[in-house]
């Protein structure tokens, strides 16, 4: 007699077991109750109407990731513009820290301003599609594991802002020369907020909530 593997086990998800999740501690309740006596949170089901609000914010922060590349993210002025007076761009400023021979700086800049806003728009962009549809556990896990690292990495996409900010109030030679956050600045920043918004408002239990019965190979 063969042992029945992991696979074969019916998947059984808080929710098909009359469970409710707190979306903020995890702590499972029955569905008689309204509110988590843990977190003292609403407790509400899996809904993927609440995928709205993370279209939502997802929208709003890749309109002004556009202005954020398009426009200065940093102004240069010195005494009387005998020095040239610059404005650069994010990619401008990357090329700017190589050819002075800052790789490692441009790298991060590179990274953290190019590299992850992309990689988050495309993360929660595509958790929102599939959440909800069916999949298998190794693909729920996947898709949790996903998600779990754009949280993580959140909190890390202000770095560029934080490096203008940490030049301009170290850059001033008074009349001799100074710099000045420019307008990206301020639509980078908004960019960022709005997808850690989306991110944040994204029900993980969405991710669960497609797991079959009982894998295809019943």
């Amino acid at each position: 007699m063969s042992v029945p593997s992991e696979h074969d086990v019916p998947v059984m998800t808080a929710h098909r077991a009359g469970l409710i999740g707190c979306h903020s501690c995890g702590r499972v309740w029955t569905q008689d109750h309204d509110q988590c006596l843990r977190c003292g949170a609403h407790l509400s089901p899996p809904d993927r109407r609440s995928l709205q609000k993370v279209w939502a914010w997802w929208f709003a922060g890749l309109i002004m990731y556009i202005p954020a590349n398009l426009f200065p993210m940093m102004s240069t002025q010195t005494f009387a513009g005998l020095a040239g007076n610059s404005e650069s761009t994010i990619i401008e400023g990357v090329i700017e820290l190589i050819h002075h021979g800052s790789y490692d700086i441009a790298v991060i800049v590179f990274v953290a301003s190019i590299i992850v806003p992309m990689g988050k728009f495309l993360a929660i962009g595509w958790l929102a599609i599939v959440a909800g549809r069916p999949a298998t556990v190794d693909q729920a896990h996947t898709r949790l594991k996903i998600y779990e690292v754009v949280e993580f990495i959140g909190r890390w996409s202000m770095i560029d802002v934080f490096v203008v900010a940490i030049l301009s109030a170290l850059v001033q030679l008074g009349f001799v020369a100074s710099v000045h956050p420019g307008p990206a600045a301020a639509s980078f920043a908004l960019s960022v907020a709005f997808t850690m918004l989306s991110a944040q408002s994204f029900d993980a239990r969405l991710i669960w909530r497609g797991l079959p019965l009982r894998s295809k190979s019943d």
